[in-house]
């Protein structure tokens, strides 16, 4: 019986580039050298993208649990057994119906234990909405299939790692949730992953502002010197080591997030456009806060470039690897932390 993981893959909706990277992903057969791949999908949806990018040295083993899965071949369990109309660039009920069968399946495995770890590919928001999927993406629905208290976005490249106060919510409403309570839970959440995920053993984190120049003392808003300041201090008394608030564009701009272990940002595009800018297309998405791994590439669905053979892989081998490397820390510290000597030893050899 082999001892790699199994790394569970998501195929997305089926209309965008999602069987496309996993494809590239998987064609290069050393990829199986590091882990074991189970992909949940269709064979004949598989086949036609494949077809439709010109990939013809390639196929996927089937098989019918992730306990069967060929540990030198990639492998792909069918969610569903009726031929499908694809339409690639197209946004309709189909993407969304068949995104969800897919996730759903890879989830309960990945509960059982049958998988180590969920990669996902890119979904759209709207049309996966349906019974069973009512949440702002993979994130919430993953929160709430574990019953996780808090999550966070934690987006990661080897620059780069950032997170957010508010993730998926209309940009009006985000200085009304951010709060004290609010940071202090996504700092903490980071704090921990940077420990456990990542193996930083005093983490140093960077705390953006809200408004334009850090408020400017009051006179472009009150929040960074009312809640956001203040609770870095609170944090800080909590053993969480951060600074801030910074004002986002000099922090960037003059490279101040080279000097720090991670970054909060308050909403989602001050963290996200700058991420994606530094990772440049190889930037993965991780959900730290889980009793389970996930993690997923940092670029959506991509109807535009659907079928044309355009798509990089490079954000989805990264986040394949990412997986992986996350899954091994969490249990080697596990295994470490029941004999503290060694512990101990092992921290002295890496610093």
């Amino acid at each position: 019986m082999s001892d790699k993981l199994k790394i569970g893959i998501t195929v997305g909706d089926i209309n965008g580039i999602g069987l496309e990277v996993i494809i590239k992903s998987l064609v290069d057969q050393r990829m199986c050298d590091f882990f074991t791949p189970v992909v949940y999908g269709n064979t004949k949806v598989a086949s036609f993208h494949r077809k439709a990018i010109g990939v013809n040295d390639f196929s996927f083993n089937v098989i019918n649990d992730a306990e069967q899965a060929h540990s030198k071949r990639a492998n792909m369990i069918n969610c569903w057994q009726e031929d499908v109309k694809i339409s690639l660039g197209e946004e309709n009920e189909i993407g969304g119906k068949y995104a969800f069968l897919s996730l759903e399946k890879a989830v309960e495995d990945l509960k059982a234990g049958k998988i180590d770890a969920l990669v996902t590919a890119p979904i759209n928001k709207h049309n996966i909405q349906q019974e069973g999927f009512q949440f702002p993406g993979h994130t919430e629905y993953l929160q709430a299939k574990v019953e996780a208290d808090d999550v966070l976005m934690f987006m990661v490249c080897d620059e780069l790692r950032i997170g957010v106060v508010t993730g998926h919510i209309p940009l009006h409403e985000v200085a009304a949730n951010i709060t004290e309570e609010a940071i202090l839970k996504k700092l903490a959440l980071m704090n921990d992953s940077l420990k456990k995920d990542f193996w930083i053993e005093k983490p140093k984190i960077a705390v953006l502002g809200l408004n334009p120049h850090a408020g400017d003392h009051g006179i472009i808003g009150t929040e960074d010197d009312q809640i956001i300041r203040p609770t870095v201090e609170k944090a800080n008394e909590q053993g969480i080591f951060c600074f801030g608030p910074y004002p986002a564009d000099g922090f960037f701009a003059k490279g101040a997030y080279e000097k720090f272990d991670a970054v909060l940002a308050m909403y989602h595009d001050q963290g996200l456009i700058p991420f994606k800018h530094i990772a440049k297309g190889a930037g993965v998405n991780f959900t730290a806060g889980l009793p389970i791994v996930r993690t997923s590439p940092d670029h959506g669905t991509g109807y535009d470039i659907a079928g044309k053979n355009l798509a990089s892989e490079s954000s989805f081998v990264e986040a394949i690897f990412s997986a992986l490397h996350i899954v091994v820390r969490r249990r080697e510290q596990a295994e470490l932390l029941k004999n503290p000597l060694a512990f101990r030893k092992l921290s002295k050899d890496r610093d």
